[in-house]
C-alpha cells in the first residue's frame, strides 16, 4: 500500500479509478483533480467517501480544481483529455485529431506534477496515448521507467476476450499480446497468443483469427460508436489499475506497456507499446521478443506512425 495516489481527470475513467483505489486498498490517501465546474471532483469524491461504510474501506479522499491536492503523491494516473466522440457525419475523429487540444491539457498536467509530486511514478491514459506520454516526458524529464502509457494492457485484454469468446473458453485460459502504437496500426501478436498454453491456431481458423485481430485494432472505436458519447472507461481504468498494482506490490509482472525505448526494437526516444517488467521502480526492464517476419514488419509500420505523431508534437509549442 502506498501513502498517496493522485488521479488527474475526474471523467468516466477517473471516476472508476477513484472508486477502485480505496476499495482495493492501494493507498491510504487518494487525491483527485479536475477543473470542471461547479466542483465535479469534490462531488465525485464525496459520493465515494459517503459510500465507504457500505463498501467497507477507510481512506482519506481529497479533491479540487487545482493541482495542490496532489502534493506528495507517490503514484499519479493521468486521464486528462478530451475524449473521442462521433462527428456529425457519424465518423470518428482519430486519436491524432485530438492532439492539439490535448497537448495543451497535458502541459498543464505536467506543470502540476512538476510542482507538487515530481518524484511520482506516472501512468498516463489520455489519447493520443503515445504522443501524450511523449509530451509528458519532454516536460517532466523523469528517469526512464518512471513514466509509462497504459495501452497494451487494454488492447491485449480486448484481444484475449475476443479469442476466448470465439473459442468458447474462459478468458482465464487465454494469453494475448498487442504491441506498437495505441491506434489503428497496433499489432496483435498471433505467435504469442495462447489458449491454455497451446497455439491459438489449434482452436480458431485463419479467417477467424484475422477478423479478431482487425476487431482488436478498432475495438476502441466500436465502443465509442455504441456509447454515442464518450469512450471506453471501465476497461481502461481496470487496465491502469492492473499496472498500478504491479508497481505498488513490486510484482515484477511482464505486461504490454507504452515505454520509453533506448535501442530496444531498434528505436530510441519514443514511447512504444512493448512487453515491460513492472515493479516498484516502474518499467524496470523492456523485454525484446522474437517476432515473425510479418509481425516485425507490422511493428515497424506502427513505430513509424508513432514517430510521425511525435514529430507533430515537436512542432506544437508549449
Amino acid at each position: 500500500m502506498l501513502e498517496k495516489i493522485g488521479v488527474i481527470g475526474g471523467g468516466m475513467i477517473g471516476g472508476v479509478l477513484c472508486q477502485e483505489i480505496p476499495r482495493r486498498q492501494l493507498a491510504r490517501k487518494l487525491a483527485l483533480v479536475d477543473i470542471m465546474p461547479p466542483d465535479m471532483a469534490k462531488g465525485k469524491c464525496l459520493d465515494i467517501a459517503e459510500g465507504s461504510p457500505v463498501a467497507l474501506f477507510d481512506a482519506q479522499i481529497a479533491a479540487g480544481k487545482t493541482y495542490d491536492v496532489l502534493e506528495g503523491a507517490e503514484l499519479v494516473i493521468n486521464t486528462a483529455g478530451v475524449p473521442r466522440k462521433p462527428k456529425p457525419d457519424g465518423s470518428l475523429p482519430s486519436r491524432e485529431e485530438l492532439l492539439s487540444v490535448n497537448l495543451k491539457i497535458t502541459d498543464q498536467v505536467a506543470e502540476g506534477i512538476n510542482k507538487y509530486c515530481p518524484k511520482a511514478v506516472v501512468i498516463s491514459i489520455a489519447n493520443p496515448l503515445d504522443a501524450i506520454v511523449y509530451r509528458l516526458q519532454q516536460k517532466l524529464s523523469l528517469p526512464r521507467g518512471k513514466l509509462m502509457g497504459m495501452a497494451g494492457v487494454l488492447d491485449s485484454a480486448r484481444y484475449s476476450y475476443f479469442v476466448a469468446e470465439a473459442a468458447g473458453v474462459s478468458v482465464e485460459n487465454v494469453q494475448a499480446l498487442v504491441l506498437g502504437g495505441h491506434g489503428d496500426t497496433m499489432v496483435p501478436i498471433r505467435s504469442a497468443c495462447r489458449v491454455a498454453g497451446l497455439p491459438a491456431e489449434q482452436f480458431l481458423d485463419e479467417a477467424t483469427l484475422s477478423a479478431i485481430e482487425d476487431r482488436t485494432r478498432k475495438a476502441g472505436g466500436e465502443v465509442v460508436k455504441l456509447l454515442g458519447t464518450g469512450s471506453a472507461f471501465v476497461s481502461p481504468a481496470w487496465s491502469a489499475l492492473d499496472m498500478a498494482e504491479a508497481i505498488i506490490f513490486d510484482k515484477k509482472k511482464i505486461m504490454a506497456v507504452s515505454a520509453l525505448l533506448a535501442g530496444e526494437y531498434g528505436v530510441n526516444d519514443l514511447f512504444v507499446g512493448v512487453p515491460g517488467l513492472l515493479g516498484r521502480g516502474g518499467v524496470e526492464k523492456v523485454i525484446e521478443i522474437s517476432l515473425t517476419t510479418d509481425e516485425r514488419a507490422a511493428l515497424d509500420r506502427s513505430i513509424a506512425a508513432v514517430r510521425k505523431t511525435c514529430e507533430e508534437v515537436d512542432t506544437v509549442s508549449a
